[in-house]
């Protein structure tokens, strides 16, 4: 499983955040000075698995790019939050198509695989581009 540097504007959310939470991760990442944990997100239709709020502090903080892991729904399990709702990945797609957001908490995702970790500096994520070939790299 490979970390991918992506840019944040590319990702589509398809979750509410809740704003004291969005302080309480910009202040850990603004703290560490470095990204620690990626983003989760489809590898097609690039929508958010997981890390709705790290996007959002991603946007606070300025950055390019967010260090992400693609993954797809053969190596994910989903469910709903909530007893008695049922959510499938055909639902997400809608949403993320539709470009619409579920309220936060809706969605449940279930890694099968063990996810990286990762140490990129916040600076370096400032400092990203993304060549006209379309390749990941930093800036450097």
């Amino acid at each position: 499983m490979n970390l991918h540097i992506l840019s944040p504007h590319r990702l589509i959310p398809t979750e509410e955040t809740d704003a004291r939470r969005v302080d309480e991760v910009h202040g850990l990442i603004s703290t560490a000075g470095c990204w620690t944990v990626p983003i989760i997100v489809e590898k097609d239709a690039l929508f958010v698995m997981d890390g709705h709020h790290r996007l959002e502090v991603a946007f606070r903080l300025g950055l390019r790019a967010v260090p992400t892991v693609l993954l797809d729904y053969r190596s994910v399990r989903v469910e709903a939050w909530r007893a008695g709702e049922t959510i499938t990945p055909a639902d997400i797609y809608d949403m993320a198509n539709s470009r619409r957001k579920f309220p936060i908490k809706t969605t449940r995702h279930i890694f099968l695989d063990e996810l990286p970790a990762c140490d990129v500096s916040l600076d370096d994520l400032r400092q990203w581009y993304e060549p006209l070939d379309g390749s990941e790299r930093l800036a450097g």
